[in-house]
């Protein structure tokens, strides 16, 4: 083998191996968001960030959107509350 031929090989594995980076980084990406910011369905989301990575990461925007959007919390009582005027 000659000198070019090992800098060829030395080439492919590094972009091979930073292709891979970036393909599991980006899966991980939505459930770190989600977590850092706290979402109440931060499993869920990065759950679906790995799943995208199967289908080829077609829906992986809207995971990271999913992200992104928090859910207002429900109200702490059962029922409504209704003030009764004096």
């Amino acid at each position: 083998m000659s000198g070019l031929d090992i800098f060829a090989w030395i080439v492919l594995l590094v972009l091979v191996a930073s292709t891979v980076f970036v393909v599991v980084f980006m899966a991980m990406w939505p459930g770190m968001v989600a977590r850092r910011r706290g979402h109440p369905w931060a499993e869920a989301v990065s759950i679906g960030g790995w799943v995208t990575l199967f289908l080829g990461f077609v829906l992986w925007p809207i995971v990271l959107i999913w992200a992104y959007v928090d859910v207002p919390p429900r109200p702490s009582g059962t029922g409504r509350s209704r003030e009764v005027a004096p």
